[in-house]
């Protein structure tokens, strides 16, 4: 109960780095794993920062065996004189006061990444201990930060030894160790895969800076990972990057670049056969996953350019109309990376570029580096193949346009087959409702008796969905299965796809634990990827995860969801002998033991299927779900495990 008084003395202040300690989500979105390496983006976007202003061209980031991170450039180095107004050393500034920077104004960066100026303190108010090591003006400079216990309180980030003048130094840059809080964050463990990715990521946006990862943690020495990733072709190597393992219908991406009111643009592009588009946005370096006004100002140049230039050579006649952006995007891969001053961006998670003045100068930049592609000699070719695909597209957007008037026609096909397939809840709040896609009518009819029908619906799938990697538009909207969940979702689909109409906050897939349920999710996820992005993005799509064995001894009984928790639980059961039985589907479980283990909230666990990575993710359903047999065959034996003993 809350106390029934509320005076001035109930008013706390805190203090420095209190604020974040208190509410780190506040600052780094989550404890889990996300903002464990946000502590790491936090670090390298100030180098990056460096790199982008052309003042660094050299980035390590170590794993080191402690379970600390380095990072360390050849940048400038931060100011070490004596702030005038707080009277302690500028790095110290830097690492101890929030919402304190050189990125506030132009003069010290002209783009820049880091806009609030919490990153460097953020990091130093999580972190057990950290050191800050600075090269400028011929000499080496060290300052370290501990969280501390003072009088039974805990005081993050304090200064435990001052800036210090420890040596000389020819080079210039700085070095930041620090050690995450595990009294903060759920885990400590970083992953390599993660920030490799990131890291190829920003390498490839930051053309010919190098960006080493060194990963220390290794038992023995000969098994520390050092990967250097350096692409003195930029984006132009990004996108043949995403594009391995795609049919390019020509072979040199095309690449332009400009600058207008003060906005650089740099943009690479190529299509492949596939019949969706994939564009990745970047403003000064950080992902917009959700787009923005960069990218409409790039769609709006692209179309106009081709429109143009395809009446000007006769492709299209006076008596035809103009070919739509869509059709001209059928099968883009584009990257666009823009850098500007005082970026705004939609909503808190920097998802969203929302300048208007972003539009029109991508647009400019666009067409200009378009027509000037065009006008050389020898690119008729690739123009007459960009125009083909855009016609045959158009024919299969007026079918896919029959057949998304026929889905949202009431008594349409769909809608006649989710009688008596859609087991719908009777609660009408979205936010509590969720869909389970269940395989099989099987395990349909189990989750139908056992889940909670105020707030659960099923919907059974009675075959396997059409693989949406492999069929244009139209011919995944002829799939009854696919037809079926975008009725019942009731949000539409691709371009006309409404997150606000959508009738389940939680859309969970339901499999069976076998390969073939595998092979299921593998398609359902990746139809929403093509089709349905926002769903994942705004988080609304989960696996569920059915138990693999029921261990039971004299009365007693367990379930056991992976092989790894098995020899665990049996010893907690008692050892041996006991009663094993592995769930081949989950058919197999009566309703009872399906909600208990795999529907009840309070019980079950959910894998919310995310994207961290949007060129990784395109890259990875292009090889599993796409046409490139060799591609997947490589990647699986590079990665598969086969049960393989060293």
């Amino acid at each position: 109960m809350a106390k029934t008084s509320y005076e001035a003395k109930d008013i706390q202040v805190l203090e420095g780095l209190d604020a974040v300690r208190l509410r780190p989500g506040m600052y780094i979105g989550t404890t889990g794993p996300k903002g464990l390496h946000h502590l790491i983006w936090e670090i390298v976007d100030n180098a990056i920062d460096e790199a982008a202003n052309k003042f660094c061209n050299r980035i390590i980031v170590t794993l080191n065996k402690d379970g600390s991170v380095t990072v360390e450039d050849n940048g400038r180095g931060i100011p070490v004189d004596m702030h005038p107004v707080l009277k302690k050393s500028a790095v110290e500034v830097v690492y101890t006061e929030l919402h304190a920077g050189g990125k506030f104004n132009n003069e010290n960066y002209a783009y820049s990444g880091g806009l609030h100026g919490v990153g460097a303190s953020v990091v130093n108010a999580l972190s057990k201990w950290c050191t800050v090591v600075v090269m400028r003006d011929n000499k080496k400079y060290e300052i370290r930060f501990e969280t501390i216990k003072k009088n039974g309180k805990v005081k993050c980030g304090q200064v435990v030894k001052p800036l210090t003048e420890i040596g000389k130094s020819t080079s210039t840059g700085t070095i930041v160790t620090f050690m995450p809080d595990d009294s903060v964050f759920e885990t400590v463990e970083f992953s390599y895969d993660t920030i490799s990715k990131r890291l190829k990521e920003l390498a490839f946006l930051n053309k010919g800076v190098e960006i080493c990862l060194i990963d220390q943690r290794a038992e023995n020495e000969q098994d520390v990972v050092y990967k250097s990733y350096k692409y003195d072709g930029g984006l132009k190597d990004f996108v043949k990057y995403v594009n391995e393992g795609k049919n390019i219908l020509y072979d040199d991406p095309i690449i332009f670049e400009g600058e207008e009111n003060g906005i650089k643009v740099e943009i690479a592009i190529q299509h492949t056969d596939s019949y969706v588009e994939s564009v990745f946005s970047f403003v000064n370096n950080i992902p917009t996953t959700e787009g923005g006004t960069h990218e409409v100002g790039f769609r709006s140049g692209l179309t106009r350019v081709l429109n143009d230039l395809a009446r000007k050579n006769g492709t299209l006649k006076d008596k035809d109309s103009n070919l739509m952006g869509d059709d001209f995007r059928e099968g883009l891969t584009a990257v666009i990376s823009i850098k500007m001053k005082n970026i705004q961006f939609e909503g808190q998670t920097k998802t969203k570029l929302g300048n208007p003045e972003a539009k029109p100068a991508v647009e400019s930049v666009t067409v200009a580096g378009l027509n000037n592609y065009f006008g050389l000699r020898g690119t008729g070719k690739v123009f007459s193949t960009i125009i083909d695909k855009a016609v045959g597209a158009a024919k299969v957007r007026e079918a896919s346009k029959r057949a998304k008037d026929l889905a949202r026609q009431k008594n349409s096909i769909e809608n006649s087959t989710l009688v008596g397939k859609l087991a719908s809840c009777t609660g009408r709040n979205y936010v509590n409702n969720e869909l389970f896609i269940v395989e099989g009518d099987s395990a349909g009819g189990s989750a139908k008796q056992g889940r909670d029908r105020h707030f659960q619906a099923i919907l059974p799938l009675r075959g396997k969905p059409l693989n949406a990697e492999k069929k244009r538009i139209d011919q995944v909207l002829a799939n009854e299965e696919i037809r079926t969940i975008i009725s019942a979702l009731g949000a539409g689909i691709g371009d006309e796809f409404n997150i606000d109409n959508l009738k389940y906050h939680k859309v969970i897939i339901l499999a069976d634990a076998d390969q073939d349920g595998a092979h299921i999710r593998a398609i359902l996820i990746t139809f929403f990827f093509r089709y349905m992005k926002e769903l994942i993005n705004e988080g609304h799509l989960y696996i569920g995860t059915p138990p693999l064995y029921k261990i039971s001894k004299k009365g007693k009984s367990e379930y056991v969801y992976s092989d790894v928790e098995l020899p665990e639980a049996v010893e907690r059961i008692g050892g041996k002998p006991y009663n094993i039985q592995r769930y081949k589907g989950l058919g197999e479980m009566n309703p009872e033991q399906l909600w208990s283990t795999t529907m009840d909230p309070t019980n079950r666990t959910l894998v919310r299927v995310t994207i961290d990575d949007a060129a990784e993710a395109e890259k990875m359903i292009t090889i599993l779900m796409g046409d490139n047999i060799e591609a997947r065959k490589q990647y699986i034996t590079e990665n598969a495990d086969f049960n393989k003993t060293n």
